[in-house]
């Protein structure tokens, strides 16, 4: 269904959204386990991993949370329960922010389709410094240095150009904080307010900071895992989202 609510500006998460887990660094030990996941259930064994973060009774730590993430991955994944803590501990010092190298299924038709719309378009991520380059790298997005840069970046397969990329580890204040939402919007020359979306994969990270900001939140839920679905909009794609938004047009 078309939403007729306006829309300023739209912000979206990296992990989750447009970039998943480099499916190389985790088959070798999952093969080696005795299973031969596809990219489907790969994709989707993220989906459970943060549904396990978003019900954790306390926050994720930076020194636990690949470590739980992982562990919930992998039993999403089917790994045994005697093997998960041993790999687990094998993946974690491999998997940082260049770890992050899947772009996801209809990822970039979708951004394309937002970006067709003519809003204002960002990218919020909690990240270790490395998500802007993994993003044009990865050839999904990418903030142009030049005018003349777009259609030349664009033709180069860097991805869908957009208006501004933030990384946690680059600004120093991580979501669910709403100041790193306003440095995005700040960028964008909008202002906050529930006119703009954020789309993200956690409850606790994307949705939370996302009201705290006063912006709308959209939980990117493709699976329908969300704990507590009262009161903020879900959807499934990219592609699903830009056709419900409808542009006001200018009079």
């Amino acid at each position: 269904m078309t939403s007729t609510a306006p829309v300023s500006a739209i912000l979206l998460d990296a992990g989750g959204v447009l970039l998943f887990p480099e499916p190389e660094l985790t088959l070798p030990l999952l093969r080696a386990a005795g299973l031969s996941p596809d990219l489907v259930t790969l994709e989707r064994a993220h989906y459970q991993a943060m549904l396990g973060q978003d019900l954790a009774a306390t926050p994720p730590t930076p020194d636990t949370w690949r470590h739980d993430y992982l562990l919930s991955y992998l039993t999403a994944c089917g790994v045994a329960e005697a093997q998960r803590s041993a790999l687990a501990a094998e993946l974690v010092p491999a998997f940082t922010g260049t770890s992050w190298a899947h772009v996801g299924t209809g990822t970039v038709d979708g951004l394309r389709a937002l970006a067709a719309l003519g809003l204002p378009l960002g990218i919020v991520s909690n990240s270790d410094g490395t998500v802007q380059a993994q993003l044009r790298q990865a050839g999904v997005c990418y903030v142009p240095d030049a005018p003349r840069e777009t259609a030349e970046s664009a033709s180069d397969g860097a991805g869908v150009p957009v208006g501004v990329i933030v990384d946690s580890a680059v600004v120093g204040v991580a979501k669910p904080d709403p100041a790193i939402f306003r440095i995005a919007l700040d960028a964008l020359g909008v202002p906050a307010s529930n006119t703009v979306l954020y789309v993200g994969d956690s409850l606790r990270y994307d949705v939370a900071g996302a009201i705290a900001a006063g912006l709308r939140p959209v939980h990117f839920d493709p699976y329908g895992y969300c704990p507590a679905p009262e009161g903020h909009r879900h959807v499934s794609s990219l592609a699903a989202l830009a056709a419900e938004i409808e542009v006001q047009p200018e009079v």
